[in-house]
């Protein structure tokens, strides 16, 4: 997944607060990454309402 790239979340793993729930099956634009807990890398991901928050790889889709 590159910056600029238009992606789908399509899961989430474990933080189901009301405001990430939302998320889930909207589409955003991939705005840089971030390092997590020093085991991987997440998607900073923006949304078309300016919200922006990170996922991981596997929480998200290319969207068409």
């Amino acid at each position: 997944m590159e910056i600029g790239q238009r992606v789908k979340v399509y899961r989430l793993r474990d933080r189901l607060s009301g405001g990430m729930a939302k998320r889930l099956g909207q589409t955003g634009i991939i705005q840089g990454y971030k390092v997590t807990d020093g085991m991987g890398i997440g998607v900073v991901v923006l949304f078309d309402d300016n919200f922006s928050t990170w996922f991981f790889e596997d929480e998200l889709k290319l969207a068409n």
